[in-house]
């Protein structure tokens, strides 16, 4: 469903895509680890268009990422940012319903509140939560509220940027436990990055290790304790030493 190959993208002097290549699965649940700064969130932005590569090439289904109509190739995207990214001036369910009532997918609010209340109601949210305001919803509720979202248009293809980010152990569980569960649920492609190796686990298919600009191991996550590879095994288990420099 989404192929990068030898995809470079550079600011100024600063490399972070060096050669990256991927190949994601239609159906499937790709996860992308790797350090802060290794290019993880530049390269969900090229693939979405939101930043132009400087060389390479990006598929997705077969075609250019950078071709055909835009809103209909954005229409096929779902997201769940990390920091939610709700806005803070409209009810939950016109969050949810954002894009249903805007562009090519535009319903009746009548509709788009229905459709929106049905999502809510699938990550574990009731009805009443619609009409507030995302101040007043916790941290794991806001984060399902952006997963509602995220899911609302019935996407192909659903990215997750650092899912996880700021819930405690338990909240984090339910996340993925949902990610995992809609994905499958939905037949959609999935693309996440994360630091999180319990989400790692919980909703992977097939992980690659992103450092330097380039992936320097993916496969199953079944393999990924016996990949072999030092850049993925110090990171999967938290080592100061290896080939990966930290940052002291």
């Amino acid at each position: 469903m989404i192929k990068l190959e030898n995809v470079h993208k550079a600011f100024g002097s600063n490399q972070v895509l060096r050669g990256m290549t991927l190949e994601v699965p239609k159906g499937t649940s790709m996860v992308i680890i790797g350090g802060s700064g290794t290019g993880k969130s530049v390269a969900l932005k090229c693939v979405l268009g939101l930043i132009k590569p400087d060389s390479g090439s990006i598929l997705v289904d077969g075609k250019p990422a950078d071709a055909g109509d835009r809103d209909a190739f954005l229409a096929r995207f779902g997201m769940l940012f990390q920091g939610g990214a709700l806005f803070d001036s409209l009810p939950v369910w016109q969050n949810v319903a954002f894009r249903l009532m805007r562009g090519t997918l535009k319903r009746p609010a009548e509709e788009a509140r229905e459709i929106a209340i049905e999502k809510l109601r699938r990550v574990g949210l009731k009805a009443d939560v619609a009409d507030r305001l995302p101040a007043e919803l916790s941290g794991g509720m806001q984060k399902r509220v952006g997963l509602a979202r995220a899911i609302a248009a019935e996407p192909e293809i659903i990215f997750f940027d650092e899912p996880t980010t700021g819930l405690d152990p338990i909240m984090a569980g339910v996340i993925n436990d949902l990610i995992r569960e809609i994905v499958v649920e939905m037949g959609a492609t999935a693309m996440t990055i994360t630091h999180d190796m319990t989400s790692v686990r919980a909703i992977a298919d097939n992980i690659a290790m992103l450092h330097d600009g380039v992936i320097k191991w993916t496969g199953p996550v079944a393999q990924m304790d016996n990949s072999g590879d030092p850049y993925l095994d110090q990171f999967i288990h938290g080592r100061a030493e290896g080939p990966i420099e930290a940052v002291r």
